[in-house]
């Protein structure tokens, strides 16, 4: 049994997710790229990669597909056979959980079948690249009714928006662009459909590798599933278990020796909304006290963290001011010294390499 503090935690996920020192790799061979990094603005993806390589930010072994919890993550191609299996329900119960919603009351009824219908309305509609909302009408129209809604403003049922997100990289779905112009394609050399899930004790274990110490019900709430439903299938060989301030959690045994050993954490880091560091579950400690939650993690329109010296000290917003500067505009939950807010204001050009402009200027409110 090895106990520890959350400040040893932090320490543990900051160096485990390649931000205690930028490295030289390009992208795809960032080890974080196992987890994958969520989509949520248009250049979020490449402020997270900026934050951990100091090495150009294209890297066409990437791609973006929709999947852990349906959402838009960049992941290697390579890995996308593995991670479809992985990710695809393991039983009814599972994925009634993953799409469960008002919106389609009785689509958890379908268990399982509901993303392999889903997923084979991808493989008919999508042939080539295809408007998103052309595709949605196309799916909508090949898979049951319970997975469908009245839309009042256009006047027609469509498919849930969780669910063919959640069947989308079983689909064979590449998501080409998002916003007003979204576009979706087939993924070259489409791995089949899962008839039954494979690896997800792997899945787990990649979690708890770089958002660890963790339990089930960290991991299923990462997923959109149920604690019961990953209960069931937490692996039972290959874990340590961790006590983090008496929580009882776990980590893959050859990681305990980097969560004793790993230096606090010194640095400045701007890291997007939902990035990886931020996707832990064990939002208590990840950010301690609830009302600085809410300012991480709104319902809608989240803003950016700022990592300094091992701690979310505050959040940021980007907005660009003409063609070659971006103003991040940054409030603290507590004042900063002299030093932090000098490096605070130098790590500001990191973000401007990311969006592709000369000059970052940081405003501090």
């Amino acid at each position: 049994m090895i106990d520890v503090d959350r400040e040893r935690v932090m320490a543990y996920r900051i160096v485990a997710q390649g931000l205690a020192d930028r490295s030289g790799d390009r992208p795809a061979d960032l080890p974080v790229l196992d987890l994958g990094v969520q989509e949520y603005t248009p250049d979020s993806t490449r402020v997270a990669l900026a934050a951990r390589t100091g090495a150009g930010l294209d890297d066409d072994r990437l791609t973006t597909v929709w999947a852990a919890r349906g959402a838009p993550h960049l992941h290697r191609r390579a890995d996308l056979p593995d991670l479809a299996g992985q990710l695809w329900p393991v039983g009814d119960d599972d994925a009634a959980a993953r799409i469960k919603s008002g919106q389609i009351p009785d689509a958890g009824g379908l268990g399982v079948r509901a993303f392999t219908v889903t997923a084979e309305a991808f493989r008919a509609v999508l042939t080539a690249p295809m408007p998103r909302g052309e595709a949605s009408t196309e799916v909508s129209r090949r898979v049951p009714t319970e997975l469908t809604y009245d839309c009042k403003g256009c006047g027609a049922r469509h498919v849930a928006g969780n669910v063919w997100q959640h069947a989308g990289l079983a689909g064979g779905v590449e998501v080409l662009s998002r916003g007003r112009d979204a576009m979706l394609g087939p993924l070259a050399d489409a791995p089949p459909i899962p008839g039954v899930n494979r690896g997800v004790d792997r899945l787990i274990e990649t979690y708890l590798r770089f958002l660890g110490p963790a339990g089930p019900s960290e991991v299923a709430r990462y997923l959109g599933s149920s604690t019961t439903a990953i209960k069931a299938v937490w692996p039972a060989a290959g874990l340590t278990e961790v006590r983090v301030e008496g929580r009882r959690a776990w980590l893959p045994s050859p990681a305990t020796a980097l969560l004793e050993s790993a230096p606090a954490a010194r640095g400045v880091r701007w890291l997007p909304p939902m990035d990886p560091l931020l996707q832990a579950r064990d939002r208590d400690l990840l950010v301690p006290g609830r009302e600085r939650q809410k300012e991480v993690w709104r319902i809608l329109g989240n803003p950016g963290a700022l990592l300094v010296d091992g701690e979310i000290t505050g959040v940021w917003r980007a907005r660009m001011a003409g063609r070659k500067r971006v103003d991040l505009t940054v409030t603290t939950f507590d004042e900063l010294t002299g030093d932090q807010v000098a490096r605070v204001e130098e790590e500001a050009a990191q973000v401007a390499r990311a969006r592709g402009v000369a000059e970052a200027r940081v405003i501090h409110e």
